[in-house]
């Protein structure tokens, strides 16, 4: 059966352009009523205007769909919350969020400012955390709730010039980590995207040809599927160029020392062991990995649990 979103409320943050009006785009054909955000600012996230969120909602209007723009600065938590209450107010709820919005100020960490670390994190982690917080109450109230975030390969596996971002998509793994264990019990799924493609966001940074491999239109399919009723929970994919994947965090199994080697240098005899990435698993949740350290000590020490 085809994933459609019939009688659902999304709302896509960013999405004036980029990945952002492809994800709006594609939920409206699928049937969803598309709140279209965007502040409308520069990629540096100055300025602003409703014009470009105008744009895609006259496009989905005139391709069938429902939608309505709004200009909420997501690093705003009353103009966040506002535009929840808007679009419940119109459509009765929100059923669906893709925290898309995003700004850049790339810098190598020595010339970086700390007013460029702020509002990197302010835009991305904090704005992410409004979005979420703002449709959390309805999603429990109704029992149904679908959330993708956006996390990028520059905070999961690093990038030169971006601590500010790439940090900002790093804490994006955590606070999916942490909705999705409070979400199950009111049939809520909470999951991210590690997009790449070309957007004004990458255009400096590859060629041409490849470019035109990288359409935003690509990434969209992973975020319905993220965003679907039979979605999965907890799930980190990337997309990009028509390639798709699941990312991991891992940890080996480890090895438990005896206490006379509880020095650095009984950490560096055992590193290859500790090492090893045959046995490595990812763990469900924070505890586990306590058990775990818990249950290898219990072991050594012949102490029955």
């Amino acid at each position: 059966m085809a994933i459609r979103f019939d009688g659902r409320v999304a709302i896509v943050t960013g999405a004036g352009n980029g990945l952002g009006r492809a994800h709006a785009l594609g939920l409206a054909s699928r049937g969803a009523k598309v709140v279209v955000n965007d502040f409308g600012g520069a990629r540096d996230g100055t300025g602003g205007s409703l014009s470009p969120a105008e744009t895609v909602v006259e496009e989905i209007r005139k391709a069938g769909g429902t939608a309505m723009a709004d200009g909420a600065d997501v690093s705003n938590f009353e103009q966040v919350t506002a535009m929840v209450e808007r679009a419940t107010k119109e459509w009765g709820s929100v059923d669906l969020l893709c925290a898309n919005a995003g700004i850049l100020r790339d810098k190598s960490f020595t010339k970086l400012e700390v007013a460029d670390w702020a509002k990197v994190l302010d835009v991305h982690l904090t704005g992410t955390f409004y979005c979420c917080k703002a449709v959390w109450a309805g999603m429990r109230e109704r029992n149904y709730g679908r959330i993708v975030l956006t996390t990028s390969s520059s905070g999961l596996f690093g990038n030169f010039g971006q601590a500010n971002y790439g940090a900002a998509k790093a804490g994006m793994v955590g606070l999916m980590n942490v909705l999705a264990e409070e979400g199950r019990k009111n049939n809520i799924k909470v999951n991210t995207i590690s997009p790449t493609a070309a957007t004004r966001m990458t255009e400096e940074l590859l060629p041409p040809q490849a470019l035109q491999l990288m359409k935003p239109e690509a990434i969209t399919p992973a975020v319905e599927f993220l965003l679907s009723e039979d979605a999965p929970t907890r799930t980190i994919m990337g997309a990009g160029a028509g390639s798709f994947a699941v990312i991991r965090v891992l940890e080996t199994e480890g090895v438990n020392l005896p206490q006379s080697e509880w020095t650095p240098d009984g950490v560096a005899a055992h590193f290859n062991a500790i090492s090893d990435m045959s046995t490595a698993k990812a763990l469900q949740g924070a505890f586990e990995q306590t058990q775990k350290y818990v249950a290898q000590a219990a072991a050594r020490a012949g102490i029955k649990l």
